[in-house]
């Protein structure tokens, strides 16, 4: 495989990225609603979880420790540490009755919350259907089934502006590149962007795959030859967008991509494109539209 990703650093991010998405546990979908009347105590241990429940109206004792700003209503919360790592004893001394994950981390979190006796729900946040049955039984969870509502006809009414804007258009075929620090890999429709780039009408070029992400093989991808790339930065974004122009110009190979020839490169800014599902859903929409059909 000529790519300049080294095969060991894949193996650990396809186990980071990929392994990760299955697991044991349940879903807050198929958990029962508690009592919505008070009395819960609720730690929240990702951003894109605690600015849904702030759009719930949900107070929180726990919140994840991130270099985003979160919403206002959580000031002075207790921090529970980074998401793919929250400190146990922390979480674990607020007595919580809720701890809310997503099931991307499920597979190596599951284990360390049973290991401290803390049940955990992980939320699948995978694609925006996924994400608004989340919402939905979020809502029904906690009595706030009006505001989870008012959430899910929001990304309902963009949807239904993309297909108007989209309708009777050629659909351009696309390839989806996510970076970290150092490497990247290839999204395919199973990651939260790749389900963004399809309801966008965008197809994307790795089809039949079971995984959210691929190492990448430059000359695969240059075969397939999309009409338009995109670049998401995961962790440190500035640093990611520099990683990924070097290799742009470095690496022969792209010069010879239709969307490199026609100024087709995209990087998705990361306060839209999370590599899970969030509230930033219908903005993202609008903003792949333009890249999509400029």
């Amino acid at each position: 495989m000529k790519t300049w990703l080294g095969s060991v650093l894949a193996a650990g991010l396809l186990l980071l990225f990929a392994g990760c998405s299955g697991g044991t546990g349940e879903s807050i979908a198929a958990s029962p609603p508690g009592d919505a009347s008070g009395d819960r105590r609720v730690v929240a241990t990702t951003v894109a979880v605690t600015e849904m429940m702030d759009a719930l109206g949900v107070d929180l004792i726990g919140i994840p420790k991130s270099y985003k700003k979160l919403p206002e209503r959580y000031n002075g919360v207790t921090q529970i540490g980074n998401p793919m790592s929250p400190n146990m004893e922390v979480v674990k001394s607020l007595a919580p009755t809720d701890v809310l994950s997503v099931t991307t981390l499920q597979y190596d979190l599951a284990p360390v919350f049973k290991n401290a006796g803390i049940h955990a729900d992980f939320l699948d946040l995978t694609s925006v259907e996924k994400m608004n049955e989340a919402i939905r039984a979020l809502g029904t969870r906690y009595g706030k089934e009006k505001q989870a509502e008012a959430i899910i006809a929001e990304f309902n009414h963009t949807m239904a502006e993309v297909r108007e804007q989209t309708e009777g258009k050629k659909q351009p075929s696309v390839l989806i590149l996510l970076g970290v620090p150092g490497s990247y890999l290839v999204a395919t429709e199973r990651s939260y962007i790749g389900d963004l780039v399809r309801l966008a009408g965008g197809k994307n070029i790795v089809q039949g795959e079971t995984v959210e992400y691929l190492a990448s093989n430059t000359e695969y991808l240059q075969q397939a030859n999309p009409d338009v790339i995109l670049r998401a930065a995961h962790g440190l974004p500035e640093e990611v967008v520099e990683m990924f122009d070097k290799e742009f110009k470095k690496n022969d190979i792209w010069k010879h991509f239709e969307a490199v020839k026609h100024n087709r490169v995209y990087d998705l800014p990361e306060e839209l494109f999370g590599t899970t599902g969030n509230l930033a859903a219908p903005k993202a929409l609008q903003a792949l539209l333009k890249m999509l059909y400029p």
